[in-house]
């Protein structure tokens, strides 16, 4: 993991955490973040930050409500603390 990855879950723990409990965040919230001007080509780094968040448990990608796998899901995903 190079330090641009690093930095994206950093700020996906960091906006969900500004959040309400229950509250999403797109993972396009992170990446601009990280790079407000070239934050397009950093998407799939931050889906990819999104999914090891959730392979670790920390995180939920879901879509339309329900959770899915980053790594299969199709469109927009959103991410979300894991309840409990």
């Amino acid at each position: 993991m190079d330090d641009v990855d690093a930095r994206l879950e950093q700020v996906i723990g960091a906006l969900l955490d500004d959040r309400r409990a229950g509250a999403t965040i797109c993972p396009s919230e992170a990446a601009r973040a990280v790079d407000p001007d070239g934050w397009r080509e950093l998407m799939p780094a931050a889906r990819a930050a999104a999914g090891r968040l959730a392979a670790a448990g920390r995180v939920e990608v879901t879509q339309r409500g329900e959770v899915v796998d980053v790594g299969t899901a199709r469109g927009p995903v959103r991410v979300r603390r894991v309840a409990g």
